[in-house]
């Protein structure tokens, strides 16, 4: 069961909050609907909920607030809009990288991909999915961990009747099932179809909280809608000749000359204005919830009696004698015509919905709940399977980890940036080595000439760590579902370490491809082994894995891709000449002897060989682009923690 109590958007400038004290609850078992026109709050209040949108107010999700929930996505499944993914990714590889993140098996997407009837589409780009089946992705994707709530912002709108029918019939199986189902919808005609409880919106606030039969009642009830310039005497009317022929007919004022007639038809109410002399300026047979319509210019007329309007128009909203009060403030949404109307919801057959084991609520729900019994229908292709259920996960620190592999790997970016790396990197070694730019041959090998900032290996390093946080907040496939997921000190850790493995793959494929292409164009003589290539290695390895890492935290601080770049480019161009000017000073004592210092104060013995390694390392950081690679990770962690992590944290 959803209980939001309170719900208040933050105020905008002068601007009233488009939320305003918004208290109602979801329960078990039901389907409830957030019914309103455009602008009533509906998907400002769903973001409440899930604590995307800032405000004040509650939400418990069966008695516990959702950052208090150790892993989100097996409490509530959301889908706010269209799936937030890349273009480029397939259908399965989004879902496989969400079920890492969930911590269910990779099995769990093709399950998924076969109830939502994308099997066929699975390795289709989600940027050629039509918006059909981008929704049905959607829905898997909130299906992932098997949750108890779903949240669902206008899932119907411009889908077809039959994908329409579909996603209702899949509601429905999984209220079946013991689920709670919270979503938002425009038409009242489809919220009094599907809802079993229907909470209306307007300018923000609270404007009816009903069960569906009583909206049904009160919203949905067939009407005549008159406007005349004699509303008194033709109310007075048909009062009058409905007592004597011992009709019920209410008659309700809504003002301007307008008026709607509930239990008469357009053929009685305008014989009853003919026999009256009274003056008619449209008729109409109306259903629904539809606002006034502007009144028309007078038009001369031939006779007492206008003729009706040749096309259905809007009638004011008129509610029952139990509503009446609230006629005024009804919102304004436009009715479908009965011609255009979704055929009737399909219902999936009892024994196609596996029984949902009950999980015990953590707080009490009333024991008079109504719940609707699926009602036993044929089986047909608009029928959604049943959906399986998930493994409950177990925590584990590889979730993010998996996530992060699937994530780099599910696109074809990385590997072009590490191809096109590899192929630069080639061109400038050849050229070093053939025209004697540099007497150095690492820096030949490393592709390095003197003119460049950064070497192709290290550039291409950074921009991987630059798009893996970049990426996160471009397609928020986490986030717009489970807010600041891509600030989080788990999914930090992964990336920091998914990314040190690729900018180190990259220096080592690049060293070995122009080795071998410096053998094969100009003999082995050319490259031959140094004798401190330990240092050699460290320092090159810690050069790609620094830049890569201050892409990384510089697009996560900053939340785009440009700004990891511009702090990788910034190293050598700015903090580097900074660093040597200011920092770098003259030793006080070599680092000659170090390791035998060190090896006096350690408790463990160390051996001979590692005297060269920690040599190596400790020369790293006398360099200048050393010391701007240190000061530039140090201010980024800092600003990280600053800006990111202080948040709450689900993962």
């Amino acid at each position: 069961m959803l209980q939001a109590i309170g719900l208040t958007s933050t105020r905008r400038r002068k601007h009233p909050p488009a939320v305003d004290d918004l208290t109602f609850e979801a329960r078990a078992g039901q389907i409830t609907v957030l019914l309103g026109s455009s602008g009533a709050g509906k998907t400002t209040a769903l973001r409440l909920v899930l604590g995307l949108e800032a405000g004040r107010g509650f939400t418990y999700f069966r008695g516990n607030p959702l950052h208090r929930i150790a892993n989100p996505a097996c409490e509530v499944g959301a889908l706010l809009g269209d799936v937030p993914g890349h273009p480029a990714r397939t259908a399965r590889g989004q879902l496989r990288m969400l079920s890492a993140a969930v911590g269910v098996p990779a099995s769990r997407a093709d399950e998924l991909l076969d109830v939502v009837g994308l099997a066929g589409l699975a390795q289709e780009p989600l940027g050629r999915l039509s918006l059909g089946m981008d929704r049905r992705l959607g829905l898997a994707s909130a299906l992932l961990g098997d949750p108890q709530t779903l949240v669902l912002d206008d899932p119907v709108r411009g889908l077809s009747p039959r994908d329409r029918s579909w996603l209702f019939a899949l509601l429905r199986a999984h209220a079946a099932q013991g689920g709670t189902v919270l979503c938002t919808l425009r038409e009242p005609k489809e919220a009094a179809r599907i809802a079993d409880r229907v909470v209306t919106l307007h300018e923000g606030r609270l404007l009816a909280d009903q069960e569906a039969a009583e909206f049904s009642r009160t919203r949905l009830r067939p009407r005549v809608a008159v406007r005349t310039p004699h509303a008194a005497r033709l109310s007075a009317v048909l009062a009058r000749e409905a007592r004597a022929e011992r009709r019920s007919v209410e008659v309700v004022a809504v003002g301007g000359g307008a008026l709607a007639v509930f239990g008469s038809s357009c053929a009685e109410v305008g014989e009853t204005a003919f026999r009256h002399g009274v003056l008619v300026h449209r008729l109409t047979d109306e259903v629904g919830d539809t606002p006034p319509a502007p009144e028309p210019e007078p038009q001369p007329q031939s006779g007492p009696v206008a003729g009706t309007s040749p096309a259905p128009g809007p009638a004011p909203p008129v509610p029952s004698p139990a509503s009446r009060a609230l006629a005024p403030a009804l919102p304004e949404t436009s009715a479908p015509s009965a011609t255009s109307a979704p055929p009737a919801t399909p219902v999936p057959h009892p024994s196609l919905v596996p029984a949902r084991t009950p999980t015990p609520a953590l707080t009490s729900t009333p024991a008079s709940t109504p719940t609707r019994t699926p009602t036993p229908t044929p089986t047909d292709s608009a029928t959604p399977a049943a959906v399986p259920r998930a493994p409950r996960p177990v925590r584990s620190p590889r979730w993010p980890l998996r996530y992060e592999v699937r994530r780099l790997l599910g696109v074809r970016t990385c590997p072009l940036i590490a191809l096109a790396a590899v192929a630069a990197s080639l061109a400038l070694c050849l050229a070093l080595a053939r025209t004697g730019a540099t007497a150095l041959k690492p820096h030949t090998v490393a592709a390095w000439p003197g003119f460049l900032p950064l070497p192709p290996a290290a550039f291409g390093a950074g921009l991987i760590g630059a798009l893996s946080f970049g990426e996160e907040f471009r397609h928020p496939a986490l986030a717009s579902a489970r807010g600041t997921v891509p600030r989080r000190l788990g999914l930090l850790l992964a990336k920091l370490g998914v990314t040190a493995a690729a900018a180190v793959t990259l220096a080592a494929l690049v060293v070995a491809v122009d080795v071998q292409a410096l053998r094969l164009a100009f003999g082995p003589e050319l490259v031959a082994l140094p004798s401190d290539w330990p240092a050699l290695a460290a320092g090159w390895g810690a050069l790609c894995v620094g830049c890569a890492w201050s892409g990384l935290l510089a697009a996560g601080v900053f939340r785009v891709t440009a700004a990891g770049v511009a702090a990788v480019l910034a190293v050598p161009v700015v903090v580097a000449p900074l660093a040597h000017k200011v920092l770098v000073v003259p030793a006080v004592r070599s680092i000659v002897g170090l390791p035998g210092r060190l090896r006096e104060l350690a408790w463990v013995e160390l051996p001979q060989e590692a005297d060269r390694w920690l040599i190596a390392a400790m020369r790293l950081p006398a360099q200048p682009v050393g010391v701007a690679l240190v000061l530039s990770l140090v201010a980024l962690i800092c600003a990280y923690v600053f800006t990111g992590l202080r948040r709450r944290a689900f993962w």
